[in-house]
């Protein structure tokens, strides 16, 4: 796909990201409140520690990636997390994915980033054969309390 502009994301990306922000709830069947929406957009586009990324194809959003920088016990310098990234189904295989990490990455490198990682679910099979490409599959296990 020709003419993708991956760019910080704006207010008047809100129409067109909540689609794909629900798009995205679909996929993991996961259910959020409509505050919860609300207050990350915000975060999205404040001075915090959450920043995102867009996709534009011909004036319209097709994917978004959301991330974090935080401190490290193993660095003095920053991680940085690679929370959420959706591409819409038709846009899909196009490497919209790949560039909208690779935006991640230029933001990490700008920021003095010691590493990028994200996770991702074992079923997210065509998403995982993206990050076979163009990241490390680490022997870490993910805990959440119970």
């Amino acid at each position: 796909m020709s003419s993708i502009l991956i760019r910080p994301i704006e207010i008047d990306d809100e129409p067109q990201w909540r689609i794909l922000w629900d798009g995205y709830l679909v996929f993991y069947n996961q259910p959020l409140a409509e505050e919860v929406t609300a207050g990350l957009f915000e975060r999205l586009l404040g001075e915090g520690n959450h920043n995102g990324l867009v996709a534009e194809h011909e004036g319209n959003l097709i994917g978004f990636v959301h991330y974090l920088f935080h401190a490290s016990t193993w660095s003095l310098a920053d991680v940085c997390y690679l929370e959420d990234l959706f591409v819409s189904e038709t846009a899909r295989a196009g490497g919209v994915g790949r560039k909208l990490i690779e935006g991640v990455y230029d933001a990490s490198d700008a920021h003095g980033c010691r590493n990028t990682y994200w996770h991702t679910h074992h079923h997210n099979e065509r998403a995982r054969k993206l990050y076979d490409r163009i990241g490390v599959l680490t022997e870490f296990v993910r805990y959440d309390r119970t």
